[in-house]
């Protein structure tokens, strides 16, 4: 992961109206160990996060001109530290509107992963910690908290240059709750949402159902292409990277690895080639399944206690919600 260009600034500011005070950083910080692993600590931090949404910038504007100044700076009519030190006071003049917010350590990170370039902003807090000095005893410091971050962005740069269509190139942290805390930072970077990353994941594991179902594989086979589903998202999402659904195709089933693409693509699902996979919904994915004689059995384990109950006494599961062409033809077959 080579950084480019780094730097952080700091803005003061607590929620209670009194005006945001920018402290400038006075050059990038130097190449070092330090701030490498740094970097690399935040990236990883970050790729943890769930429920992130992703989206694409709105039209440069008064109102939106962050796509503007980073067009400039990656056109080299401005350097790494004019294009941070206008879009940190950007930031600060959003803050003094937002009395809920506090302030903190904005990090800027020009970065490359592979052959692809990057660009994260990251409002990082700062936390409480003891270390043990060379001579034993213990020492008080201040670190930068990156487990705790929640208002941060990361830019695909070389998606949104050389893929203008693309909805899915701006990446967001989005709260679970205090939606006003967070808009301000969605504002200050211009982003508008453009893919459900929770939406499109659902739709996924649906379409993955349905495809189990469809070739009325056994109870192993099933289990091993569930297994292989969940493990190949989990470590694209570890990268940050959206699952490319020809790939998954191919994890699922390495003898017909073009199965579950054509399967979607002669479907009606509205799934992209490429998917942020939402680290939450996949947590909740795990398939149950049984045969036995005349009788198969298979449903998603978030279902368990809503549309299917289980009564462990008397070995026997409730069903609630059936299709509605298997319930015509039971209707049909008790007439």
């Amino acid at each position: 992961m080579p950084v480019l260009h780094s730097v952080i600034h700091k803005i003061d500011k607590k929620p209670d109206g009194n005006p945001a005070i920018l402290h400038r950083s006075a050059g990038e910080l130097v190449e070092s160990q330090a701030r490498d692993e740094l970097m690399q600590q935040l990236n990883e931090s970050y790729n943890a996060k769930p429920g992130k949404g992703w989206g694409f910038f709105h039209a440069e504007s008064g109102a939106h001109p962050f796509s503007g100044w980073l067009s400039n700076y990656l056109a080299g009519t401005e350097d790494f530290m004019e294009f941070s030190n206008i879009t940190v006071e950007h930031l600060q003049k959003l803050m003094e509107e937002s009395n809920l917010t506090v302030g903190g350590n904005v990090l800027f990170c020009h970065y490359l992963q592979g052959m692809t370039e990057y660009l994260v902003i990251a409002l990082v807090q700062e936390a409480e910690a003891v270390i043990m000095t060379d001579g034993l005893t213990l020492l008080p410091i201040r670190r930068l908290d990156l487990d705790s971050i929640f208002l941060a962005t990361r830019i695909n740069l070389s998606e949104w240059k050389n893929n203008p269509a693309s909805k899915q190139y701006v990446s967001f942290l989005k709260a679970k709750k205090g939606r006003k805390v967070t808009e301000y930072f969605r504002d200050f970077i211009g982003v508008q949402e453009g893919v459900d990353g929770p939406g499109e994941t659902r739709t996924l594991l649906k379409a993955f159902s349905d495809f189990v179902e469809s070739e009325d594989l056994g109870e192993e086979s099933a289990r091993e292409k569930t297994l292989n589903l969940v493990e190949f998202a989990n470590l694209t999402n570890k990268l940050g990277e959206p699952i490319k659904l020809q790939e998954l195709s191919a994890v699922i089933d390495e003898d017909n690895p073009e199965a579950f693409y054509n399967f979607i693509r002669n479907k009606d699902y509205g799934l992209s080639p490429e998917i942020p996979a939402d680290k939450r919904v996949l947590n909740q994915f795990r398939r149950f399944t049984g045969r036995t004689e005349g009788l198969s059995i298979s449903f998603e384990s978030h279902l368990l206690g809503s549309k299917v109950e289980f009564d462990k006494i008397g070995g026997t599961l409730t069903l609630r919600g059936l299709p509605t062409q298997l319930t015509d033809q039971l209707k049909r077959a008790v007439a």
